[in-house]
């Protein structure tokens, strides 16, 4: 009897291995590799639009903001005289750059009152974009792994008819995510993190922070309010994508049942 007891006990835990399987490994695996996928889909597909900087630019009174510090720079002349057409070229030429691997940021020219035209950006702003640009090297191919993993996720559960966990338990799981990340940043200090970020992501001796009076690049983004209206952006498109992929994924795998 007492042999018999254990046997069941036994064969009551194998069974739930596979459920325990999923709830703690696959499904979390799942919706990262989902997450950082449609990331790179939200960040693809707002590069070509070079981010919306136009947008940026009259929200944000870039226009204000060159005309006061351009003719502060102690490197480059007459950027005070370019109009915001020629911004909005020079930004989308640091983005095409960028998403290319750096090829042609040594390029980008803007012109002088004279008629001739100067780099717009010195040596270290080059490298601290080249830098970026291996950044985003490496988010395209980790995004893309994550896609590869997540396309075959969806066709393993479909396969095995995993049903995916309901779109309460997903929103609350997303929501605590979100609540402790934000939680720990404001305990650490934003500018803290921001800064400790840099360190972490960009090679120890290049320079990545700039004072508008020494970079045109800092100025003509008004840098970091461009990128926290980048970043706007990249939320709510993520977000977007997200819950369509989310609701045509869960009709997916629900349709299997």
């Amino acid at each position: 009897m007492k042999k018999r007891a254990e046997h069941n006990v036994r064969k009551t835990d194998t069974a739930s291995l596979p459920g325990n399987w999923r709830q703690t490994v696959f499904w979390p695996v799942f919706f990262t590799c989902q997450l950082i996928s449609l990331a790179l889909l939200s960040w693809h597909l707002l590069a070509q639009f070079h981010f919306a900087y136009p947008l940026g630019y009259q929200l944000l009174g870039l226009d204000q903001h060159i005309a006061e510090f351009a003719p502060q720079n102690r490197f480059k002349d007459d950027f005070e005289f370019t109009s915001s057409e020629e911004h909005w070229r020079l930004f989308g030429e640091i983005s095409d750059a960028v998403q290319n691997s750096g090829k042609g940021l040594g390029a980008i020219h803007y012109g002088l009152a004279n008629g001739q035209h100067t780099p717009l950006m010195h040596e270290a702003e080059i490298v601290h974009l080249q830098d970026v640009a291996n950044l985003i090297d490496r988010f395209y191919l980790l995004g893309l792994i994550s896609l590869v993993l997540w396309l075959g996720m969806i066709g393993l559960a479909r396969w095995k008819k995993y049903l995916p966990p309901t779109t309460k338990k997903v929103l609350l799981g997303f929501l605590i995510g979100a609540v402790v990340a934000a939680a720990v940043v404001m305990l650490i200090g934003p500018t803290a993190v921001f800064y400790w970020l840099h360190v972490q992501v960009f090679p120890e001796g290049h320079q990545w922070f700039f004072y508008y009076e020494d970079s045109l690049m800092t100025t003509l983004m008004k840098a970091p309010d461009i990128f926290a209206f980048i970043a706007l952006l990249l939320v709510a498109l993520l977000i977007i994508f997200w819950c369509i992929s989310t609701y045509l994924t869960n009709r997916l795998l629900n349709s299997r049942r």
